[in-house]
């Protein structure tokens, strides 16, 4: 838990309850200006992604939503996680098949996942953008990027302390 609150950078130091306000009220202000629907479900499941220090898969999310009354179908909690992917308020971590917030909404970035491979905490980082390493890289080969997932996995200091005591 401290692992992820020492990366999530958007208000200041651990402060987890401000990130979430700030995430929730980044949301609701984009999808007012771009004229979009920030519905109750969206709002709930980014809600869940933000309670969680570890990523959540869809099936975890659609129970929580079936539990509250929000929808029982999995095309409910797609939907919604779809919606927050592309206006970019969440992330897909590939080795884990599952989802968590984005701390930095309102940043245009290449988001980099450091994952521990004992308690399956991720926490989001900044790094430079890899697009431009691998472009100088791959110039010779005419492939266009579209995407790039930077996921490194290991143990974290929480982990880490825990193994050591």
């Amino acid at each position: 838990m401290e692992f992820l609150e020492r990366n999530m950078n958007m208000v200041g130091s651990n402060d987890h309850e401000g990130c979430k306000r700030l995430a929730l009220a980044t949301a609701e202000a984009f999808c007012l200006e771009n004229k979009l629907h920030l519905t109750k479900t969206r709002r709930r499941v980014l809600e869940l992604l933000l309670e969680q220090h570890k990523a959540l898969g869809a099936y975890a999310i659609l129970k929580k939503l079936t539990e509250e009354g929000l929808g029982s179908q999995p095309v409910t909690a797609y939907r919604a996680l779809n919606f927050l992917l592309k206006h970019g308020f969440a992330h897909k971590v590939e080795k884990l098949n599952a989802f968590v917030a984005c701390i930095h909404p309102q940043e245009a970035h290449t988001p980099a996942f450091m994952i521990c491979s004992n308690c399956s905490s991720v926490a989001e980082v900044q790094i430079p953008s890899p697009q431009g390493v691998l472009h100088k890289a791959n110039q010779s080969t005419g492939f266009r990027i579209e995407r790039t997932i930077v996921e490194a996995v290991g143990v974290c200091p929480s982990c880490v302390e825990e193994e050591i005591a």
